[in-house]
């Protein structure tokens, strides 16, 4: 009794075994049609890969989305192929048994990593977008730079003093994003005040001059100086023209004219005056303070 009971675990085991490998010889041609078309799927991914790769290319997309669909081609049909081959080898297991749990796994997923998801759905859409590309000078809130590179999760914008930012694609997708590079010129502004005393007239026309002289404003936009304002100490101008877009072009012009103008206004003999302050005294009112005063010092009688 004692020896049987001893090879009763032995026996369990060996009977465990012996179920599974029949189980496994039973099963040789699900197993082998399910390789097969495991591979069959797999091929056609590739083919379907390369096709899709090729056109993509040919319409100029951009090099991180192309990457992109080829990653999600693989994906998905490793997905379908072991789904397919799944239910091969196990008929009882259902497609329709794989899709709930491939939709619960989903969702648990998805809420563990929503940041991440959210960026790479963020990176997907910035990168399908044509009106940011690598190369433009953006602003968005405190991020003010040239973009180098647009990845699926991330943006790297290098700042005018050379520091390298890595922005977050939701970032950039949930707020507004100014492109200023997106035309070749940008319009740039410049306002002038000058003295009351001067002849508006005239001095429309000497602004208008030196701003029409300057080599880097665009010959193809028309230029304006128009009166915006009466100020405290002066009347104010506003120069309005187009210049290269580039943030180093657009230095160039703003300094550029403002020599331009410094030197006109001289030459014509029109001041441009700093704030003046007139204080202006009352002296009837001295004698009632000072009365006042000398009687709240008066004890009471």
């Amino acid at each position: 009794m004692e020896n049987s009971a001893e090879f009763e675990p032995l026996a369990l085991i060996w009977g465990t075994i012996l179920s599974l490998y029949q189980g496994l010889i039973s099963r040789l041609p699900q197993i082998g049609l399910a390789l097969i078309t495991l591979v069959l799927i797999l091929v056609a991914a590739t083919i379907i890969r390369k096709v899709i790769t090729t056109i993509m290319k040919r319409a100029r997309t951009r090099s991180a989305l192309i990457r992109l669909a080829g990653n999600l081609i693989v994906i998905a049909s490793w997905i379908i192929a072991i789904a397919v081959a799944v239910t091969i080898v196990f008929p009882s297991i259902t497609p329709a048994n794989l899709i709930a749990g491939l939709g619960l796994t989903t969702v648990a997923i998805g809420f563990a990593f929503k940041d991440i998801f959210e960026n790479f759905l963020a990176g997907v859409i910035i990168l399908a977008r044509k009106k940011m590309r690598i190369g433009d000078v953006i602003e968005v809130d405190d991020v003010f730079g040239r973009v180098e590179d647009i990845q699926i999760r991330e943006t790297h914008v290098r700042d005018t003093s050379g520091e390298l930012i890595i922005v977050p694609n939701a970032h950039l997708f949930k707020n507004p994003v100014e492109v200023q590079t997106d035309q070749p010129l940008r319009r740039q502004d410049l306002v002038v005040g000058v003295d009351y005393d001067a002849d508006m007239r005239q001095v429309r026309d000497t602004l208008q001059k030196a701003l029409d002289g300057c080599e880097t404003v665009d010959r193809t936009k028309d230029t304006e100086v128009k009166c915006v304002g009466f100020g405290g100490s002066s009347i104010d101008f506003k120069l309005l023209w187009w210049a290269d877009s580039q943030p180093a072009k657009q230095r160039n012009t703003y300094d550029e004219v403002a020599f331009a103008v410094k030197d006109a206004l001289d030459e014509a003999g029109v001041t441009i005056p700093f704030p003046q302050s007139t204080l202006s005294f009352r002296e009837e009112a001295w004698p009632v303070r000072i009365a006042n005063r000398e009687g709240r010092d008066q004890p009471a009688g």
